[in-house]
């Protein structure tokens, strides 16, 4: 079998989210035949999504159908197009940003459990905690040990849960508060990206700060930001803040991957009843006005601060409905992020073709 062939064949593996064949949306890059070897570099950039880990296994198995040997990988032009030295970090693959309009939403929750939900699907994760005024993430994985120097006074991130940790929590004493200016923010949020060795990551997730401040902006303006996500609640005071999350981000161009809504529903233990103490679906009937993606609910549990408290996210607790609304926001995130690369090189590919047919 022939490249022609082997590309032929191809045509009966779908994108189940961009509703076509993976040959005419352009997401095989690269094939090499040698005898029963085939090689294969496809257009996939997001790893260990559900989706785009289908995608493989079924070009995998329709391979061996065939009598062939398959060695895949996986490369996003037009990012790796772009020269090492030109890139802010050149090791990661995919930037997400965790964000919400106001403060006490439970966005660090979201941030902390999204990123050991990503590890825990295989992934080479790092979390980042930009909250430079109330840095929480260390308390929330249970992390104490410090950032360790190199002679080229480079950071290495300690380590939890399979994330790399950075945090302005690891520079300060615990009681210090933080009182800086924009300018000064924005010098320390440069460093500790920039001067941070992460390493080789497929996630490096961005817990912001509260709000649309100075941080928010540095990330913006500096960082190769793939995609937010906004965490609110189902109270209308929690939405009309995420609104403002959105603009920002629109303004900056920044896809928003999609809502998640934390605290929908408590299920009294004593009396077996569920009460919407936050409001019912907001986050839903938000994410539908805005035609964004929605993620997922997170139920108000006691074991959700009782994780946060302890050091112990609770996506990683198996035998949870809290931990599979978690895991389910993970793998939303990480389709999504899929999304973003293949929708981005499917419509460059189809430009050069038309280009070329002119």
């Amino acid at each position: 079998m022939d490249e022609a062939a082997v590309r032929d064949r191809l045509r009966t593996v779908e994108d189940p989210e961009l509703g076509d064949d993976i040959v005419s949306l352009g997401l095989v890059n690269d094939i090499t035949v040698d005898g029963e070897q085939v090689d294969i570099d496809l257009a996939l950039g997001a790893p260990y999504s559900p989706t785009e880990t289908d995608i493989a296994g079924e070009v995998r198995e329709l391979l061996l159908e065939e009598g062939l040997e398959p060695d895949l990988s996986a490369s996003v032009p037009d990012r790796d197009d772009v020269a090492n030295e030109d890139q802010v970090l050149p090791g990661v693959k995919n930037v997400i940003a965790v964000a919400s309009g106001k403060g006490g939403v439970g966005k660090s929750t979201v941030a902390v459990n999204l990123a050991a939900g990503l590890s825990r699907l295989g992934a080479n994760v790092g979390l980042f905690d930009a909250d430079v005024y109330g840095p929480n993430v260390p308390r929330m994985v249970d992390a104490d040990e410090p950032p360790m120097a190199t002679e080229d006074e480079t950071l290495v991130p300690p380590e939890k849960y399979g994330v790399k940790l950075m945090s302005m929590a690891f520079l300060t004493g615990e009681d210090d508060p933080v009182i800086w200016r924009g300018p000064m923010v924005h010098k320390v949020i440069t460093q500790l990206t920039e001067d941070v060795e992460w390493g080789h990551l497929d996630y490096l997730v961005i817990d912001l700060p509260p709000g649309t401040g100075d941080t928010q902006l540095t990330m913006l303006q500096t960082m190769p930001v793939t995609g937010a996500v906004i965490v609110t609640t189902p109270q209308d005071v929690a939405l009309d803040d995420a609104r403002k999350g959105l603009e920002m981000f629109a303004k900056h161009d920044t896809v928003v991957l999609g809502i998640a809504e934390n605290m929908s529903t408590f299920s009294c233990p004593d009396c077996g009843g569920e009460h919407d103490i936050f409001g019912s679906g907001g986050g839903r009937e938000f994410a539908d006005e805005h035609e964004m993606p929605f993620l997922g609910s997170i139920p108000l549990d006691p074991a959700v601060r009782e994780g946060g408290d302890g050091g112990k996210p609770t996506v990683l607790e198996d035998e949870s409905a809290t931990g599979d609304a978690f895991r389910t926001i993970t793998e939303n995130v990480a389709n999504n992020t899929g999304i973003v690369h293949r929708r981005g090189v499917s419509q460059t590919r189809r430009n050069e073709a038309a280009s070329a047919d002119r």
